[in-house]
């Protein structure tokens, strides 16, 4: 509910890495690893931004943010093919009014 995310391994409550204040103090509302890269996941929080963590790349901060301006998105999903290298991956996110928006993930971010 604060913004802050945890990284847990299975065999220990205390987390690997933690963010605090990772979405400027906005609840998490969604939070996926990606299908085709396992490095990389994605967050959405309360006002319909999309947080894109590259753990390769920085493991302090995400890499990119994008804004979804039009209305509030209330969840999203990841949808790819893991068994194929195409690094096709997308994101399909649910809008307040019932629409669906599917956007298409950067190749740097989806390749395996």
């Amino acid at each position: 509910s604060n913004g802050s995310i945890r990284l847990h391994q299975m065999t220990s409550e205390y987390p690997l890495m933690q963010w605090n204040d990772s979405t400027n103090g906005q609840p998490v509302i969604a939070l996926q690893w990606a299908l085709t890269r396992p490095a990389v996941f994605f967050v959405l929080d309360a006002s319909s931004n999309i947080y894109v963590w590259d753990l390769l790349e920085n493991d302090l901060l995400p890499v990119a943010k994008q804004a979804v301006p039009s209305e509030n998105v209330v969840t999203m999903t990841l949808l790819g093919e893991p068994e194929k290298t195409s690094g096709l991956l997308g994101i399909a996110l649910a809008k307040e009014s019932g629409q669906i928006d599917i956007q298409y993930v950067k190749k740097k971010w989806a390749l395996p």
